[in-house]
């Protein structure tokens, strides 16, 4: 699997996590305690799947802004 795979998979399993964590709290169900909890998580789900998508982003603007030509520029993965 490449590192690209990898960081979709990591993303998408990231976004159904917090998902869950949202539908859980929104029914009611918890108390304060474990609300606290996967609000917590909740946070650093969504600042995960926001850095996965700006190194996306960052990329797609690298692709198209290169001499005007759509090339590939390697770029560090911050998770590398």
């Amino acid at each position: 699997m490449s590192v690209a795979d990898k960081s979709i998979k990591d993303f998408e399993k990231s976004l159904q996590s917090l998902e869950q964590i949202v539908s859980r709290m929104e029914n009611g169900d918890l108390g304060l305690e474990e609300s606290l909890k996967q609000f917590e998580k909740g946070i650093q789900l969504a600042k995960s799947c926001q850095d996965a998508l700006s190194s996306a982003e960052l990329k797609v603007k690298q692709l198209i802004e290169k001499n005007g030509l759509q090339q590939t520029i390697p770029f560090e993965d911050k998770n590398d």
